[in-house]
C-alpha cells in the first residue's frame, strides 16, 4: 500500500562514524518502535538511516528521541542530514580512529616482543597486562559503557569476557591475541564498509557542479538547481553536460561511461538529446534544457542507488533476526558449559571454562551480519556501473527465481522510432492528400506514430485549422481540420465509428484515415528491432528463464512477425493498458510458487503493468512514469541489460550463500570441537576474526570494477 504523501514525511540521514552491524540492527528495531515513526530502516553498509514519520506528530521531538537512541548504542556516531552531508563530506580520519590505528599497532609489537622477553613472573605478569590493556582498552570501555546501559550480549563484552578469561587461566598470550586478532578483523571490516562507501559516494562525483547559463549579456555560471526547463546551456569541452537537454548548436562526442557503463563515445549533434553528468570530450554544444535538475538522470541514477538499502532483501531480514537469538543462545551454552560438567561429573572447573571461552569468541555473528548485506550492496554497484539501478536488494534476489520475462515492443524491443514506410490511398485521393489528412488528424499527439507522420508530412500544419480534437488510447483520434471531420485509427476504432477498411496484409503498422464518413486510405508504419533484441532473448534462456513473452497494442500480424524474428515463446497483440494488467494477472496466475514474472516496458501506458508486475523493468530513455513505477531501470535502453541484471543477481546469490554456509560451518565445527576439549582460543579467534575476513574477502568480489558476473562463479 502506498503512503499518503500528505500525512507522511520521509527523512534520510547518513549515521556518520557507525561501525557495528549488530548495533545499527538494535538502532533500527528502536527508532520503528518509536511513536510517530511508520518505518525505518538502516543500511549498514552505506551508513543510511531512512525514517517515516506521521505527519501528525512533533517530526522535532521524534528525530531528538531517534539521536538519542543512535546514542545509547554507538556514542560516537553522528547523525547528519544526508543534504548536508553531501555538501560537505570529509574524507580526514578522525583523532579517536588515529589513536584506535597507534594503540593497535603498539600492542601487536609489544604482544610479538612477548614471545622473545625471559621476564620472571611478577615482571610478566604486569607486562601482560599492559600489553592487554594497549590492545585491548578500547574493547573493555565499550563494554563497561554498554554494559552500563543495559547492553550486554555484545561482540565487546564476548571480547572482554574471554580474555578476562583466559587471563584467569594464565593462557596470557591466548587472551591478548582474542582483543588484538579481533581488533584487526573491525579494522578490516571497517576497511571493506568503508571502501563500499565510497564506491556510492564516487557517483557524487559524477554531479555536474554548474551549468553555463546563457543570457542577453553572454554565458553565467550557475547552479544546475537554478536553470529551467526551455534555458539554454553552454558546454566547453572537458565539462560534464549539466542537465538532460537537446543539442541545439554543435558536435561533439560524449563519455557516458559514468552513466551507462557504455565505454565507447557517442557522437552528438544538433537534435540529439544528451543526458546529464555525460562528459563533453572535444566541442562546444549548446544544448536546450528539458528537465528540471531533480528531474535529470544524474540525479535519479545516484537518488535510485543511493536509496537502494532501504529495501531490504529476505535473507538479509533472516540474518539480522538470525544474529538477535543466535548470540545469546551461544552465550547461554557457554555459561553451561563451564558450570554444569564441574558440579555434575566433578571434572576441573579451568577445562570446562577454557571450553566456554572458545564458545563465547566463536559466537560473534559478524561475519554473517557484514558479509550478506555487504554482498548485495555490492552487486547493486556493479549494477550500476553497467547503467543497471536496481532500487533494492529484495528486487535483487528475486531476479535469482525469474519464471517468465514479459516484454513490451514498442520502445523496448524495438528502436520505437517509426518510419512511415508506406502511404495507401483509395481511390479518389492522393498520396499527398492522404499524407496531409493524417497530418492534421495527429496534428495534437505525442505518441511515436503521429511524431513519425508529421516528420513524413515535413510542412507546418496552422492550429487555427484544428478543432474539437480527442485522442482515444490504444484507439486513434478523432478531430475537425478545416472543416471535415477526420477519423485516425486501428480497426477497432474505425469499426466503432461505423468505417469499413479493407483487410491488408502488409507487415506495419496500419494507421487508417477517414474523411467525412468517407475511408481515404491508410498509412504503413515501421519500426526496427533493436540490435540486441535477439542476443537478449537468448541470454534469457541459457540462465534459465522458462517463458519470453511479448504484450503490445500493436496489430497481430506485425508482432507476430517480430515474435518469430526474435524467438520469443508467446505474443499477445492489440492490447489496451489495461488489458496488458490483466494480462500480466493471467501469467503471474500461472507461474509455479517461489517464482517471479519481470515485465520491461518504457511507455507512460506501461507503469500500470511495471507497478503489478513481481519486478519492473523499465528502459532509460522511457517516460518518467514508468521509471517511477519500475523497482529496475537500464539506463542503456537495451533488453539485454536484463541478462546481466540476473548475471549479477546469481552470483551475489552465490557469495551470499558461500559466505552462510562457510561461517556457519566453521562455527559449527569449532563449537564442537570446543565443547569436546579440542579446540582452544587460538581456533576460536580464527572461527571469529579468521571466517569474518575471509568472508568480507569473498563479498568484495562483488565491489571489483573488472568483474564480469556472468563468467564468475
Amino acid at each position: 500500500m502506498r503512503d499518503n504523501i500528505e500525512s507522511i514525511e520521509k527523512k534520510e540521514y547518513i549515521l556518520k562514524g557507525l561501525c557495528c552491524p549488530v548495533c545499527a540492527s538494535k538502532i533500527e528495531n528502536g527508532i520503528r518502535e518509536l511513536r510517530g515513526v511508520s518505518n525505518a530502516d538502516i543500511d549498514f553498509t552505506s551508513g543510511r538511516l531512512f525514517m517515516k514519520i506521521d505527519g501528525a506528530q512533533d517530526v522535532g521531538a521524534v528525530l531528538g528521541q531517534t539521536r538519542d537512541i543512535v546514542k545509547r548504542y554507538e556514542p560516537e556516531t553522528e547523525m547528519v542530514e544526508l543534504s548536508v552531508y553531501r555538501k560537505d563530506e570529509s574524507r580526514d580520519v578522525g583523532f579517536s580512529k588515529k589513536v584506535s590505528r597507534v594503540t593497535l599497532l603498539l600492542g601487536i609489537l609489544l604482544f610479538i616482543s612477548g614471545f622473545f622477553l625471559e621476564l620472571e613472573y611478577p615482571v610478566k605478569q604486569c607486562f601482560f597486562i599492559a600489553v592487554y590493556l594497549i590492545a585491548g582498552g578500547e574493547i573493555l570501555l565499550k563494554a563497561a559503557r554498554n554494559i552500563l546501559r543495559g547492553q550486554v550480549f555484545d561482540e565487546n563484552f564476548l571480547m572482554t569476557a574471554a580474555s578476562i578469561g583466559a587471563f584467569a587461566l594464565r593462557e596470557y598470550h591466548e587472551g591478548i591475541a582474542v582483543m588484538i586478532f579481533y581488533r584487526i578483523g573491525k579494522a578490516f571490516e571497517d576497511f571493506a564498509v568503508d571502501k563500499s562507501r565510497r564506491s556510492v559516494s564516487a557517483l557524487i562525483g559524477i554531479m555536474p557542479d554548474f551549468a553555463n547559463l546563457k543570457t542577453e549579456g553572454g554565458f553565467v555560471k550557475v547552479s544546475p538547481h537554478d536553470v529551467a526547463p526551455g534555458s539554454l546551456a553552454g558546454v566547453k569541452p572537458g565539462e560534464k553536460i549539466p542537465l538532460d537537454g537537446i543539442v541545439e548548436e554543435g558536435y561533439s562526442v560524449l563519455d557516458t561511461s559514468a552513466l551507462t557503463g557504455e565505454s565507447a563515445f557517442r557522437e552528438v549533434g544538433p537534435g540529439s538529446e544528451v543526458l546529464s553528468g555525460s562528459i563533453n570530450k572535444n566541442g562546444f554544444l549548446l544544448i536546450r534544457v528539458i528537465r528540471e535538475s531533480y528531474n535529470s538522470a544524474v540525479f535519479k541514477i545516484l537518488d535510485l542507488v543511493e536509496n537502494a538499502g532501504a529495501r531490504k532483501a529476505p535473507v538479509e531480514n533472516f540474518i539480522t533476526k538470525f544474529a538477535r537469538y543466535y548470540t545469546p543462545a551461544v552465550i547461554l551454552s557457554a555459561v553451561l558449559l563451564s558450570v554444569v560438567p564441574p558440579l555434575v561429573m566433578g571434572a576441573p572447573f579451568s577445562d570446562w571454562i577454557e571450553r566456554g571461552l572458545v564458545f563465547l569468541v566463536v559466537s560473534c555473528p559478524c561475519a554473517l551480519v557484514i558479509s550478506v548485506p555487504l554482498s548485495f550492496f555490492g552487486g547493486i554497484g556493479s549494477a550500476s556501473r553497467k547503467g543497471i539501478l536496481i532500487k533494492g536488494s529484495n528486487y535483487l534476489e528475486a531476479l535469482n527465481d525469474v519464471d517468465t520475462v514479459v516484454f513490451d515492443k514498442t520502445g523496448t524491443l524495438t528502436r520505437g522510432i517509426f518510419e512511415v514506410a508506406k502511404i495507401e490511398p483509395t481511390e479518389g485521393f492522393s498520396e499527398e492528400e492522404l499524407l496531409y489528412l493524417a497530418a492534421c488528424a495527429e496534428k495534437n499527439s505525442n505518441h511515436p506514430i503521429a511524431v513519425s507522420i508529421l516528420k513524413a508530412y515535413g510542412k507546418n500544419i496552422s492550429d487555427e485549422i484544428i478543432s474539437n480534437y480527442e485522442e482515444f488510447s490504444g484507439y486513434g483520434v478523432r478531430v475537425v481540420a478545416g472543416g471535415k471531420k477526420l477519423i485516425a485509427g486501428n480497426n477497432s476504432f474505425m469499426a466503432a465509428n461505423g468505417i469499413i477498411c479493407p483487410v491488408s496484409d502488409s507487415i506495419g503498422t496500419l494507421v487508417h484515415i477517414a474523411s467525412d464518413g468517407v475511408y481515404a486510405g491508410h498509412l504503413i508504419i515501421s519500426d526496427k528491432v533493436k540490435p540486441d533484441s535477439k542476443r537478449a532473448i537468448a541470454g534469457l534462456k541459457s540462465l534459465g528463464v522458462r517463458r519470453v513473452v511479448m504484450l503490445t497494442g500493436d496489430n497481430r500480424l506485425v508482432a507476430e512477425t517480430i515474435a518469430a524474428e526474435l524467438g520469443l515463446d508467446a505474443v499477445y497483440s492489440e492490447l489496451l493498458p489495461h488489458q496488458k494488467v490483466e494480462k500480466m494477472e493471467e501469467l503471474d496466475a500461472v507461474k509455479p510458487a517461489g517464482k517471479y514474472n519481470i515485465f520491461a516496458g518504457d511507455g507512460i501506458n506501461d507503469a500500470p503493468v511495471l507497478a503489478r508486475s513481481d519486478v519492473g523493468v523499465a528502459m532509460g530513455a522511457g517516460s518518467d512514469a514508468a521509471i517511477e513505477a519500475a523497482d529496475i531501470v537500464l539506463v542503456k535502453d537495451e533488453p539485454y541489460g536484463i541478462v546481466s541484471a540476473i548475471s549479477i543477481a546469481m552470483k551475489t546469490k552465490r557469495i551470499v550463500t558461500q559466505n552462510i554456509v562457510f561461517a556457519l560451518g566453521v562455527k559449527a565445527v569449532i563449537l564442537t570441537l570446543g565443547a569436546c576439549g579440542a579446540a582452544n582460543l587460538w581456533l576460536a579467534v580464527f572461527g571469529d576474526v579468521g571466517v569474518t575476513f575471509i568472508a568480507i574477502l569473498n563479498a568484495m568480489r562483488m565491489l571489483r570494477p573488472g568483474s564480469d558476473p556472468a563468467g564468475a562463479s
